[in-house]
């Protein structure tokens, strides 16, 4: 998976940013809170990324902060949200000040949305106040945490976000490659 990129900025749309690494420029959608925060075209600019395969593409998606992606993979997960509403999403304000929205139950501040109805809205603030910390955090496992990475490695071999943590619900091993293993295993003996 590509977790990051860093390179010259070539291109700034409204709706995405191209970056040259090595040189090869990789398109990244990006949410009008990321862009704020890209460098200016011809500077070196980072990003955290996150890769979703299709049958048809390969879209990668850049952010300013881990947070910011973070909460782009929780939004995902929720029914009736795509990539693109999840990025209209975060266009809507920085991430502390979409998690005090999810904390205090705003569903307004989610209608107001392009995409997002009043289920969908109530949909965000029920299925992910419980992961929302107090004090503008999100409670996600980072890092080297196995289960993460093999739910990661699954979402980038197609399957969604629900699909995989199904999968993994009862894969058992240590490392990330025992989970996967279990969890295809599982599937095909399912099939």
């Amino acid at each position: 998976m590509i977790a990051s990129v860093r390179g010259k900025v070539i291109v700034r749309r409204p709706d995405a940013v191209v970056v040259e690494c090595g040189g090869v420029g990789y398109r990244l959608a990006v949410s009008a809170h990321t862009l704020q925060r890209v460098a200016p075209v011809g500077e070196e600019g980072f990003l955290h990324t996150h890769l979703i395969m299709r049958d048809d593409a390969m879209l990668l998606y850049g952010f300013a902060t881990d947070d910011e992606r973070d909460l782009f993979l929780l939004l995902l997960g929720v029914q009736g949200v795509g990539p693109k509403v999840a990025l209209a999403v975060l266009s809507g304000g920085t991430t502390g000040e979409l998690l005090n929205a999810i904390a205090a139950g705003d569903a307004k501040r989610f209608q107001a949305v392009p995409g997002i109805g009043k289920r969908t809205a109530e949909r965000i603030i029920v299925e992910l106040r419980e992961k929302v910390g107090e004090g503008d955090s999100i409670v996600v496992m980072r890092g080297d945490d196995p289960r993460m990475m093999a739910r990661d490695a699954l979402v980038g071999l197609g399957f969604t976000i629900q699909e995989a943590e199904r999968l993994l619900a009862d894969a058992a091993g240590e490392s990330a490659e025992e989970l996967i293993e279990g969890a295809l295993r599982a599937r095909a003996a399912a099939a």
